[in-house]
């Protein structure tokens, strides 16, 4: 009985020390980046974001970020790291549809800019995003 329990013990201790520490998990396999970022949409440099549906890129995250104008008050931001095969640092572009951002070199995927769901493998993990606030004038980018 005593062999028992001594083996239980030992089972729970080695249980313990496999579950993760207090962290922010990386699922997607990206790289995790400190990002907070504010930008004035009403900048001339930044017309592209001026209605919904517009987008362009910005300097950040881990291999840049695209950011997309769901609607007059929603902005999403997705890191341009394509999610397959992370550590050969693939990076999406958007093509002429102006909805899809694909690898076709690299990674050889694609994921829609409004959300950053994969609509073409090998991936099968989303962009990873960023969130955002606006209000009305000054977009935040943070993690």
């Amino acid at each position: 009985m005593a062999r028992t329990n001594h083996s239980l013990l030992l089972l729970l201790c080695a249980g313990l020390l496999a579950l993760p520490g207090c962290r922010k998990e990386n699922t997607n396999g990206v790289p995790p980046v400190n990002l907070d970022i504010s930008i004035n949409v009403n900048n001339p440099s930044y017309v592209d974001l001026a209605v919904p549906g517009g987008w362009l890129y910005l300097t950040g995250g881990s291999q840049g970020l695209i950011v997309y104008r769901a609607s007059p008050t929603e902005f999403v931001a997705l890191d341009r790291h394509c999610t397959y095969q992370t550590s050969n640092l693939c990076r999406v572009f958007v093509d002429s549809s102006e909805v899809i951002a694909r690898d076709s070199l690299c990674c050889h995927s694609a994921f829609l800019i409004n959300n950053g769901s994969v609509i073409e493998g090998p991936a099968s993990i989303d962009l990873k995003r960023y969130n955002t606030t606006f209000n009305g004038t000054i977009l935040r980018i943070y993690d």
